[in-house]
């Protein structure tokens, strides 16, 4: 844990080298909204109605470290419980027409645009980002709602498929729900990685119960009450509030299929435990992204895009650029723009627009974010931009950061900072550019900025990352769920969006009616002319290009 006078050692170590780096504070608007205004008793009484909990706990906002909530905390029990529930009321869900339950997230689609602004205050209460990054994802979870609830039924209609014997064989190919769902959701993104990871699960016929992060209970218990407004029925999500080490194996080990986005670390003990189940898992892990700069690039949009890439969030995104590398010919034209814009950014923690970062969203965040800086400082690596924590605006700002200079050694290198730090390296061509963004062993996103679209998507399609972006940080990507979002290597398994975002919460069956004759002798043949009848008839099928 990172306590004050620690974050002034660490500001006063970096001093000399971040001594006029910019990052003013954002003014605050007339009439500021406080914790205690937004959270208020009675909101979190109707947040938690039905939830399960036989004991006490409590979430707090990192813009001051005030307590938000108090809320019900489960025991592996009341996880047994919450399973119980989900279970039951799962099979009359299943029973739905997948239309009607595609009808729920539609209408969840319009209740979240419309009242938008109740949960925005909440992301940024909970998570300390501003609240145009909160508004990132009010747009993700209704582009999700709005994908899937016109494209289930195509997803999961019957489909038809050849037969080992055409015409005599008719097979279709079903889609059933797998039952419940165990998801655990993290806390960076409370309310796209909670319910947007839960809505193709709840069209494919499935409940699920859910462990979100308990200090950002409050945006899942938001969506969870405005989609039982849109018609969900309440038991088909249950909510379990608690600590990680206890209610998330509770979780893994009733589930029918897992779904967690966290560390890669705990990845690998989720994927463990479900293995050893026999049920599958999804797992969005961790990531340590890389941003190429082509020589050809448009340096000022680029520099922008670097921005958006490496800050968002204050930097606490899975998909966000921590790894920079620019073309030998333009490095200096572009860290010029890059270091200037990210000077210029506004640091605040107010509940409205205008702020450009915002806060880390513990003081874990804080200590790896202030460890990452002042070591590569240490070592040899210069600060460009940034380098400093900033208790004067609340206890867990830190400036957005720009290291040059950094080797390997250096932990910021190639260890996830998950922060507000992104290092600066030159190329000298497109292979060592390819090179240089694969060595790690994570795969989650990447991004290529060029002029000359082939050139960049070719290079793209080099760089081994779930989704690559050309032009463009990680929205691009993201934000077009009709095809699929996830990692390579340590990364992860498995995809959310498209169709694999919800075809793995099913399970599939194949239906095969045989007619007239069996897979078998049969009309007088014995064994012998039976095999050679299939022999001809395996020819044929292949001279006739059937598949």
């Amino acid at each position: 844990m990172t306590d004050t006078q620690d974050v002034q050692d660490t500001r006063d170590t970096q001093g000399a080298a971040a001594e006029g780096t910019g990052n003013p504070v954002a003014s605050a608007p007339a009439g500021v909204r406080t914790a205690a205004d937004v959270v208020t008793a009675e909101l979190v009484a109707h947040l938690t109605e039905g939830v399960i909990g036989s004991g006490r706990t409590s979430s707090h906002t990192p813009f001051t470290g005030e307590k938000l909530a108090d809320l019900p905390e489960a025991t592996p029990e009341d996880v047994s419980t919450a399973f119980d529930r989900a279970r039951e009321a799962q099979r009359s869900w299943a029973a739905k027409p997948v239309r009607e339950r595609a009808a729920v997230l539609l209408r969840f689609h319009d209740l979240v645009l419309k009242r938008q602004n109740e949960v925005l205050d909440l992301i940024q209460l909970e998570t300390g980002k501003t609240r145009l990054h909160a508004h990132e994802e009010v747009q993700a979870v209704s582009v999700a709602a709005r994908h899937y609830g016109r494209r289930a039924a195509a997803y999961l209609r019957p489909k038809r498929h050849t037969g080992a014997i055409p015409v005599l064989t008719k097979v279709t190919e079903l889609r059933h729900p797998r039952g419940v769902i165990g998801q655990i959701a993290p806390w960076n993104y409370p309310l796209e990685l909670s319910v947007g990871d839960a809505l193709p699960a709840f069209v494919a016929g499935n409940a699920v119960v859910m462990k979100p992060d308990t200090e950002t209970a409050l945006s899942a218990l938001w969506a969870r009450r405005l989609l039982i407004e849109a018609g969900l029925p309440q038991d088909v999500w249950q909510i379990v509030i608690g600590d990680g080490p206890v209610v998330g194996p509770a979780v893994v080990e009733r589930g029918d299929y897992v779904s967690f986005t966290g560390s890669t670390r705990t990845g690998r003990g989720v994927a463990q435990q479900a293995a050893a189940r026999l049920v599958g898992c999804s797992l969005e892990l961790g990531g340590k992204n890389a941003m190429i700069v082509l020589p050809d690039a448009d340096l000022d949009k680029a520099a922008a895009g670097a921005v958006r890439g490496c800050f968002s969030s204050a930097g606490q995104l899975c998909i966000s650029i921590e790894r920079l590398y620019v073309h030998e010919s333009v490095a200096d034209a572009f860290t010029e723009r890059f270091v200037a814009r990210t000077k210029e950014m506004k640091l605040g923690a107010g509940l409205a627009f205008g702020a450009d970062m915002g806060s880390l969203v513990s003081d874990q965040q804080l200590e790896t974010v202030t460890r990452h800086v002042s070591e590569a400082v240490a070592k040899g690596a210069k600060v460009l931009a940034g380098g400093r924590a900033r208790p004067d605006i609340g206890p867990l700002f830190h400036e957005p950061t720009i290291l040059d200079g950094v080797e390997a050694p250096m932990a910021v290198c190639s260890e996830e900072t998950f922060g507000p730090v992104v290092s600066v390296y030159r190329f000298k061509d497109d292979d060592e550019a390819v090179e240089l963004a694969n060595s790690t062993s994570y795969g989650l996103n990447s991004s290529v900025w060029g002029g000359n679209g082939r050139r960049a998507r070719e290079l793209a399609a080099r760089l081994r990352t779930g989704t690559v972006n050309v032009n463009e940080g990680y929205a691009a990507a993201y934000g077009s769920v009709q095809s699929p979002m996830g990692g390579m290597g340590e990364s992860g398994l498995g995809r959310r969006h498209g169709s694999e975002g919800i075809l793995k919460y099913t399970e599939p069956q194949t239906v095969a009616h045989q007619r007239v004759m069996p897979m078998a002798p049969s009309f007088g043949m014995n064994d012998e002319k039976y095999a050679a009848f299939m022999s001809v008839s395996l020819k044929a099928l292949k001279a006739l290009r059937f598949r």
